[in-house]
C-alpha cells in the first residue's frame, strides 16, 4: 500500500539512488514534504530505505502527518517520559494537567502580602472576635515582612515554610500557633486560586512537651483585684471565679449572665450553633463582683482589652510572673479542691474529665480552696476575704 498525500495525487515518499563523493557508503535517499519542508533519509541499502518507507506510510495511514512527521528527539523523550510516570501509575496527560494547573495558578498569584492583607479584611468583614483577628494579622505579617518584595503566594514551599517555623525563638506551642495561622492564610489563598496546594500542610508539627500547669496563689489574686481598674473587673472576675477563657469573655453579653439562675451561658465560636455551649455554676463570690456592674445587654468585657490587661497585670506587680492561662488555670484547681466534683467540673469548663485530673488535681491544698472562695466584693471595689 503506498500512502497519498490528501491534497495531493503523488506518493508521500519517494526512494531514489544517492551519489556522493562525501558520503561513498550511502547510497539511497528517501524524500519527503509532509509537512512544507522537504526532508531527506540517507540509507547504505535499498531493503533499508523501503523498510523505512514502509515504517512511515503504515503512520502517516494510522496517524496523519502529524503522526508521520512526529520527530524522533520528541517521540524518545516522549518514551522515556512516559516510563517514568508508569512508576508511579500516571501518563503524560496527568503530568500535563498537573503542570498546566500549577502555571495557571502561578499565573492568578498575587504578592504575599496581598495575600494577607485580603485574608485580615476577610475576617473582620466575617464578624470575627478581635482578637483572633489581631493575633492572626500579626502573626501572619511577622511572616510576609520575613520575605520582602514581591514573592508571590504560589512560589512558596513547604519547605520555606519549615526553615521559617525553625528559625523561630519561640516555644513549640507558639511555633505551633504560627504554623496554624499561616495554614489558614494559604488556604485562603487556595479558595481564591492564589496557590494550588497549601504549602504548610506537610510541614512538622513541633513538639509540645507535657508540662504541669501555674496558678495564681492567693497573694496574686488579692493583688490583681485590689489593683484592677474599675471597668475590668466583671472581665477579671468572670476569668478567675468562672474559668472562662479570654476568647470566650470577649464575645460574652451582659444578657447571657442569668443571675437569678445563677448561671452563665458559654456560647460556641458561632452564635448560630450550639455544638460547644455550656453553663457555669456563679458561686457567691463572683455575683458580688459582678452585681455592682450589671447591665441588661452589652459587652462584658471594655475597649481596649489587650492594653488594659497588660496594664492591670503591671500595676498588681504580675507582668513578669503571669503563668499561661493563669485565670483558668486557677479556677480549676481551686475549684477542683475545694468541691472535689471532677464530672461537674468538666461541663463547665468545657473539658474531658480525663483532662481535669490531668491538669487540676493535687495543686492547691483545701485551706487555699476555701480562701479562694471567700475573696469577695463590698460593692465598694474594696476585697473582703475570710
Amino acid at each position: 500500500m503506498v500512502a497519498i498525500l490528501p491534497d495531493m495525487a503523488k506518493p508521500a515518499f519517494r526512494i531514489k539512488a544517492y551519489k556522493a563523493a562525501s558520503h561513498p557508503h550511502l547510497k539511497f535517499v528517501v524524500r519527503s514534504n509532509l509537512s512544507g519542508k522537504w526532508k531527506r533519509r540517507f540509507f547504505t541499502t535499498k531493503g533499508e530505505a523501503q523498510t523505512f518507507v514502509q515504517q512511515k506510510e503504515a503512520e502517516l495511514h494510522q496517524h496523519g502527518k502529524a503522526g508521520a512527521t512526529f520527530p524522533d528527539w520528541l517521540r524518545v523523550m516522549a518514551q522515556r517520559e512516559h516510563d517514568r510516570l508508569a512508576v508511579f501509575g500516571k501518563s503524560i496527560m496527568h503530568a500535563a494537567d498537573f503542570y498546566i494547573a500549577h502555571l495557571e495558578a502561578r499565573a492568578k498569584s498575587v504578592p504575599i502580602s496581598r495575600l494577607r492583607a485580603e485574608l485580615v479584611a476577610n475576617r473582620k468583614s466575617a464578624g470575627r472576635a478581635e482578637r483572633y483577628v489581631y493575633d492572626i494579622a500579626n502573626r501572619t505579617d511577622r511572616f510576609c515582612k520575613a520575605f520582602p518584595g514581591e514573592r508571590t503566594a504560589d512560589e512558596f514551599s513547604t519547605a520555606d515554610i519549615d526553615a521559617w517555623l525553625e528559625g523561630l525563638d519561640v516555644a513549640p506551642g507558639t511555633r505551633n500557633t504560627y504554623r496554624r495561622d499561616l495554614r489558614t492564610m494559604f488556604s485562603f489563598g487556595v479558595t481564591r486560586r492564589y496557590c494550588s496546594t497549601n504549602p504548610v500542610t506537610d510541614t512538622t508539627k513541633a513538639r509540645q512537651p507535657d508540662e504541669e500547669v501555674e496558678i495564681l496563689t492567693l497573694p496574686q489574686v488579692r493583688a490583681l483585684f485590689q489593683n484592677a481598674s474599675h471597668d475590668m473587673v466583671p472581665f477579671w472576675s468572670i476569668a478567675c471565679f468562672a474559668g472562662l477563657r479570654r476568647s470566650e469573655i470577649e464575645r460574652l453579653d451582659w444578657a447571657d449572665i442569668d443571675f437569678d439562675a445563677k448561671t452563665i451561658h458559654v456560647r460556641g465560636r458561632r452564635r448560630k450553633t450550639e455544638k460547644s455551649r455550656r453553663f457555669v455554676v456563679m458561686q457567691p463570690n463572683l455575683i458580688t463582683w459582678l452585681a455592682p456592674h450589671r447591665c441588661e445587654s452589652g459587652k462584658v468585657h471594655p475597649i481596649n482589652l489587650r492594653k488594659r490587661f497588660d496594664a492591670d497585670r503591671e500595676a498588681a506587680g504580675l507582668r513578669e510572673e503571669w503563668p499561661e492561662n493563669a485565670c483558668r488555670h486557677s479556677f480549676g484547681s481551686y475549684h477542683l479542691a475545694r468541691f472535689g466534683n471532677a464530672a461537674a467540673l468538666a461541663l463547665e469548663m468545657g473539658n474531658s474529665v480525663d483532662v481535669i485530673f490531668k491538669h487540676y488535681r493535687q495543686l492547691v491544698k483545701p485551706k487555699a480552696a476555701t480562701g479562694f472562695w471567700k475573696i469577695k466584693s463590698t460593692g465598694a471595689g474594696k476585697i473582703v476575704s475570710f
